[in-house]
């Protein structure tokens, strides 16, 4: 073996000798073939930096001798070297060529320059340099190959003798310990390998062997069980990761569905649809806080839950008290709310809905029975996420309402605006007009009202249009029908009423008016009547004349001395006349 390995040493060395001469023949047929481009492109350029690249590389040449000195060190024959010699020799005497077409540039005969660098005989002598050094490699390649054959042939009948004596030993070996390994190794190794196989892939049910031996087939067993833990948390882990990325993305959209609620009952429906997708397995409830009635009442639930009521006061929830999450069970005793059953409490967790500090709704949720703790524990953040996203969502559509009313209210009479009663009239009048059903419109001035701001004050002024507003606020059970056009003017919209329906309503809010008692600063400020115009659609004309209509019946009742109601006639040419 060790003989083998000795040829195999000669063999990488000549190999090795040849590639370092290709090397160092290749730097000195590079450095020939780079000065005459050098020389060539001063010539056909005349850019006198290739002249200096030129002499740069002509100055970094050295003799024939030391050139060749490395080539001689690293082994090379006589007859090798001479050839080599040769090819450097006639590189020089390219170089005196080269030197003399620089100067017929330099002079001004670029004609001569040319003919000297790219002539038949400048190229025959750049063939000449590479067929010298061809054939040094070719000469090297020669002995090299007869070198290398000679060890490789050396190597070979070495190392089939080393094989064979390898080959005898090994088996005389293996015979001895072929029953020590098969009862001791080969055995438990094959159970090992195949539970490896199948958690390779991913079959974590593969349990492996109990070997309580103290040596390297006990560590191996020991190490497959710890690989088996660890790729069992590892998939739980991205069982876990996966079902939180699944949970995110259902909160995104949900979030998302959410901005584009209108209205409460789409958020309402937003919710039914999104949370048990979110927190399965948690039935609950969603509430919202019913100002009006300073009540939580229920506006939809999911997966039948068993507990809570459908209505009660905030103050029986905790989580409404305290404005924090509220779990009336779990490893912390803590005091049930009131709207739970008492008598079958169930893990449950009561979360608040919160905008700018106040409580405006509660998320209901009631735990799994099943591993209730600790899929709390999991999805309480998402609970959380939840009642956040949702109470952000209900506090800006509450605002948008708030905002919308303020828009379409007037703010002394808290009546419907102007703009509330341009909607509003033409909404009326297209349902009446598809539905053929009937609408009359009542126009009210109150009468000499100038008289209340020159006497007592323009409060005063304000305090009758308030009473007016009042009056005229009750007088219809539909809601939105009352509204104050501006200064002293008021108007009902009356749908599906008839003429004579209106004018029963009329008289009656016409004697409220009568009999109004407005004091102002503890002064009683005088009787307050008004003026009325009637008209109705199919009867008066068309109900888009509606208003135009009212209106001129209402003029008609001012010129007839006031505090009366006058409705709109029809003329035999069908034209309208109060």
């Amino acid at each position: 073996m060790l003989t083998a390995s000795s040829a195999e040493e000669r063999e990488r060395a000549a190999v090795a000798q040849r590639a370092t001469f290709h090397q160092l023949t290749a730097t000195v047929e590079e450095e020939t073939f780079r000065q005459s481009e050098h020389a060539r492109s001063f010539v056909i350029t005349g850019n006198p930096a290739h002249v200096i690249a030129y002499e740069r590389e002509k100055a970094s040449l050295r003799s024939v001798e030391q050139r060749i000195a490395h080539l001689n060190d690293a082994g090379a024959t006589e007859s090798e070297l001479t050839s080599l010699r040769q090819a450097i020799h006639w590189a020089d005497l390219l170089a005196d060529e080269q030197e003399g077409a620089i100067r017929a540039m330099k002079a001004g005969d670029s004609k001569a320059a040319t003919a000297i660098l790219f002539g038949d005989e400048y190229g025959r002598e750049l063939d000449r340099i590479a067929e010298q050094v061809g054939k040094f490699r070719y000469m090297l390649d020669q002995r090299t190959d007869a070198a290398v054959r000679q060890a490789t042939d050396s190597a070979r009948q070495w190392r089939n003798m080393s094989e064979f004596m390898l080959g005898a030993t090994a088996l005389l070996f293996l015979c001895v310990l072929y029953f020590i390994l098969k009862q001791r190794i080969l055995r438990p190794v094959v159970r090992l390998s195949d539970v490896v196989t199948r958690l390779a892939a991913q079959d974590f049910a593969a349990i492996p062997p109990d070997f309580p031996q103290i040596d390297e087939i006990g560590d191996m067993a020991q190490a497959v069980r710890i690989f088996r833990e660890n790729g069992l948390e590892r998939q739980r882990l991205e069982q876990e990761r996966d079902a939180d990325h699944a949970t995110r993305d259902r909160l995104s959209r949900m979030t998302q569905r959410l901005q584009g609620c209108d209205s409460i009952d789409d958020l309402v429906e937003v919710v039914r649809c999104f949370v048990p997708e979110i927190a399965p397995g948690f039935a609950g409830k969603l509430y919202i806080h019913d100002m009006r009635r300073n009540a939580i009442a229920q506006a939809c639930d999911w997966l039948s839950p068993k507990q809570s009521l459908e209505e009660f006061s905030p103050s029986a929830c905790w989580a409404l008290r305290r404005g924090q999450t509220h779990k009336p069970k779990g490893e912390l005793i803590d005091i049930p709310c009131e709207h739970l059953d008492r008598e079958r409490p169930a893990p449950s967790i009561c979360i608040p809905l919160m905008a700018q500090g106040e409580s405006i709704g509660l998320l209901y949720f009631e735990l799994p029975e099943e591993n209730a703790a600790d899929r709390q524990e999991r999805m309480e953040k998402y609970l959380e996420m939840l009642a956040e996203n949702i109470g952000l969502a209900l506090a800006n559509l509450r605002l948008r309402d708030v905002l919308r009313e303020m828009a379409m209210a007037d703010p002394l009479t808290g009546l419907a605006n102007r703009r509330r009663f341009d909607t509003a009239y033409q909404d009326e009048v297209s349902i009446a007009e598809q539905m053929q059903a009937p609408l009359s419109c009542l126009m009210i001035d109150i009468d000499h009202f100038k008289r209340f701001n020159d006497s007592y004050g323009h409060d005063a002024g304000d305090a009758v249009l308030r009473a007016v507003g009042g009056i005229l606020g009750d007088a219809l059970r539909e809601k939105d029908c009352a509204f104050r056009l501006g200064g002293e003017e008021f108007v009902l919209l009356m749908p599906g009423f008839t003429v004579e329906q209106a004018l029963e309503r009329g008289r009656q809010v016409q004697e409220r008016i009568r009999k109004l008692q407005v004091e102002h600063r503890g002064e009683q400020l005088g009787m307050v009547t008004a003026s009325f115009g009637l008209a109705n659609y199919p009867v008066h004309g068309r109900a888009g004349d509606l208003m135009r209509t009212a209106d001129a019946a209402l003029l008609r009742a001012k010129a007839l001395g006031r505090n009366q109601i006058v409705v709109a006639t029809v003329r035999e040419d069908s034209s309208i006349v109060a």
